[in-house]
């Protein structure tokens, strides 16, 4: 189902696409691929919000750098100095965050409308980004595709192509809170990660180029333990790139029994914890597991490559399953 959702400045309608299955039920606005909201139940049966979200469009619009439930890109998480090297040549960027660029800079993929199609239990959204927007080489074609199962969990597929090599990694940047986005701090919550490394950061929150081990640090989730707060790190899961994806994360909250597993094609997750989340949400108020590359790995050349070039297409897969205990 599509309904009008609100309407830009300039004009532009933003559309609101509602899927249902499997006891889940899911918005998805085509303005910046946002996943608005997904209500799923308790083990008592009883349905409630567990992503952050705004009721209208102008919440998005005033309050952008918290990038609720947005699709990112062209890159996401951060890229050093604003720019990157590729093929003996160095691309300048426009930084958004002091001298780098985060999540594919001030008018990535999160501001943009798409153009929606329905599929098959699911919504289409795609659109061309030009070559030199934001800076970045290549005309690329991008769609994704968000689906619900028999079961109820949200896939999200990502595909893309281009006509000149470039660098691409997307994600999706929902906050989850499975006691209810209006129940507090999910610092009570427990994660397992399937992660043994993480990537160490500098100023700035640019990875040094390390892959040290979690062991003994505040960093391991192999064994789940509650989150608490202070975490903005991303961390190098144990199966790395794969063609399917596998199971690499568990979040679940004791109170309602809700449980969110996290399966992905990706080699990287980030957690970050919400700490810095502007009015009207709390600190902590939700738990954002952004599954990616890793961060500017076109500096890192030890790093999985993120270069896109034509004839090759991008591909990568991420489900959120929903259950209760």
């Amino acid at each position: 189902m599509s309904e009008l959702f609100g309407t830009l400045p300039d004009g532009t309608e933003v559309h609101r696409w509602t899927l249902e299955r499997g006891g889940t039920r899911v918005e998805v606005l085509t303005y910046g691929g946002v996943v608005r909201s997904v209500r799923v139940p308790d083990r008592e049966g009883r349905p409630a919000e567990v992503v952050l979200g705004f009721a209208a469009l102008d919440g998005y619009l005033a309050h952008p750098d918290p990038y609720l439930g947005a699709l990112i890109g062209r890159y996401a998480n951060r890229l050093a100095g604003a720019r990157f090297p590729l093929d003996d040549r160095v691309y300048a960027l426009e930084p958004n965050e002091g001298p780098n660029l985060l999540h594919g800079g001030a008018r990535g993929f999160d501001k943009r409308v798409w153009t929606a199609a329905p599929v098959e239990h699911g919504v289409r959204l795609s659109r061309v980004s030009p070559h030199g927007e934001e800076g970045f080489p290549g005309t690329v074609e991008v769609a994704v595709t968000y689906s619900l199962s028999a079961s109820g969990a949200l896939r999200i597929a990502y595909e893309a192509t281009t006509d000149a090599p470039t660098v691409l990694s997307l994600t999706n940047h929902s906050y989850f809170n499975l006691a209810g986005a209006d129940s507090g701090s999910a610092g009570g919550h427990e994660l397992r990660l399937a992660a043994s490394r993480f990537t160490p950061v500098g100023e700035g929150l640019i990875p040094t180029g390390e892959l040290r081990d979690v062991a003994d640090s505040r960093l391991d989730f192999r064994t789940a333990r509650k989150v608490g707060s202070g975490y903005d790190h991303n961390f190098v899961l144990d199966k790395g790139v794969t063609d399917a994806a596998q199971e690499v994360a568990e979040l679940h909250d004791p109170g309602s029994g809700r449980t969110l597993t996290v399966s992905t094609t990706e080699p990287g997750l980030q957690l970050y914890t919400g700490d810095h989340l502007p009015d009207p949400f709390t600190p902590g108020a939700g738990i954002a597991l952004e599954t990616q590359h890793f961060p500017d790995s076109p500096h890192q050349p030890a790093f999985p490559s993120t270069v896109l070039r034509p004839g090759e297409v991008y591909r990568s897969e991420t489900v959120y399953g929903f259950s209760v205990r």
